[in-house]
């Protein structure tokens, strides 16, 4: 892939952001690495993307030693949305030949199968760790907090039906979140009003579909097949999200709105989503272009730290499109995650 910046720049800043992350960042839960949650989930997963990419030894270390320290609270992980941090597990469990790690995320991966709460269309209900519930909805995050886990241990088990629950989930979530009409995804589906709430086409929601997808097929090849209707399906996201990239590379918050104001985090997973999907044949090489402009954008959210700016703050299903502007920015792993493997993938 070509680069837009010098190629030596890329690395560095890549170092900045994964650095920053590992920082101690004291009362603020949205950078706390030291938990088990969606948001160091994403942390753990683009840490790991990392090292994939660089090969940088200490990378892994550190991982299995964040992992280790984590094992209480991985044993009381019973939701969706937390079971984004196994999916570095499979990886763990090849380097370290612990059985625990094997072990552990096959627990958790028949928990999925067999008790997971479900809506009626079988789709996983989106469940979260605070006290608050969200009774049959379904929610694009899944794909990237769940979805993806299922599909690594899939590949590290050999299991069929870890791999055929990932790619029912993937058709189930892209045929109930996908907008006819402009193929991006709304942010969430409530199947006991058979609606997508405030109908908002969230940016961040878009990312996690269009950087899980290419994650996700990658684990399944030669465990179980992936529909040429589901890639069809993924080809058309990605175009119409193309459509609404504003020409600085970014994406505003809510896409279809370009008064709102751009938000990182969104556009580094979608270009990610792009630099991966390219990489595996997936998509055309033309789209390239779009993850280059984004690229170019998002080294300017760097700062000298390695903090990433303008990224939106924990954001559920909201009762309208205009809330989604109102969400601050500040800090978070899964801001730096996702950055952090849009330049992985330029290294």
């Amino acid at each position: 892939m070509e680069h837009i910046e010098p190629q030596e720049s890329i690395p560095a800043k890549a170092r900045l952001v994964y650095e920053y992350m590992l920082k101690p960042h004291a009362n603020k839960w949205a950078m706390g690495l030291d938990q088990w949650d969606w948001v160091p989930g994403v942390g753990v997963i683009a840490i790991l993307s990392y090292y994939e990419r660089s090969g940088r030894k200490e990378i892994i270390d550190q991982l299995a030693a964040w992992a280790e320290n984590n094992r209480d609270k991985a044993e009381r992980a019973k939701v969706i949305n937390s079971m984004a941090p196994f999916a570095i597990y499979p990886q763990l469990f090849r380097y370290t030949s612990d059985a625990y790690f094997f072990d552990t995320a096959v627990k958790a991966g028949d928990w999925m199968l067999n008790e997971a709460p479900r809506t009626r269309e079988g789709a996983f209900e989106h469940t979260v760790t605070e006290n608050v519930g969200f009774p049959e909805q379904v929610w694009a995050d899944t794909v990237f907090m769940a979805v993806l886990f299922l599909a690594r241990l899939a590949k590290l088990t050999g299991r069929a039906e870890y791999g055929r629950e990932a790619a029912r989930q993937l058709e189930l979530h892209l045929r109930l979140l996908q907008d006819k009409d402009t193929h991006v995804l709304f942010h969430g589906w409530n199947c006991i009003a058979a609606n997508h709430m405030s109908s908002a086409r969230w940016t961040r929601a878009n990312a996690w579909v269009a950087v899980g997808v290419p994650m996700i097929v990658s684990e399944l090849e030669g465990i179980c097949p992936i529909s040429e209707e589901m890639i069809r399906q993924y080809t058309l996201l990605i175009e119409g999200l193309i459509r609404y990239q504003r020409e600085d590379g970014l994406w505003p918050t809510v896409m279809v709105r370009s008064d709102f104001y751009p938000e990182t985090s969104g556009s580094a997973g979608i270009a990610c989503g792009i630099a991966q999907g390219v990489r595996q044949g997936i998509l055309d090489r033309s789209m390239m272009e779009s993850a280059d402009r984004t690229l170019k954008a998002i080294l300017q959210k760097i700062d000298a730290n390695g903090e990433v700016s303008g990224v939106s703050g924990g954001t559920p299903v909201l009762d309208t499109v205009e809330a989604y502007n109102a969400i601050p920015c500040h800090p978070t792993l899964y801001g730096q995650g996702l950055v952090l493997m849009l330049l992985s993938e330029f290294l």
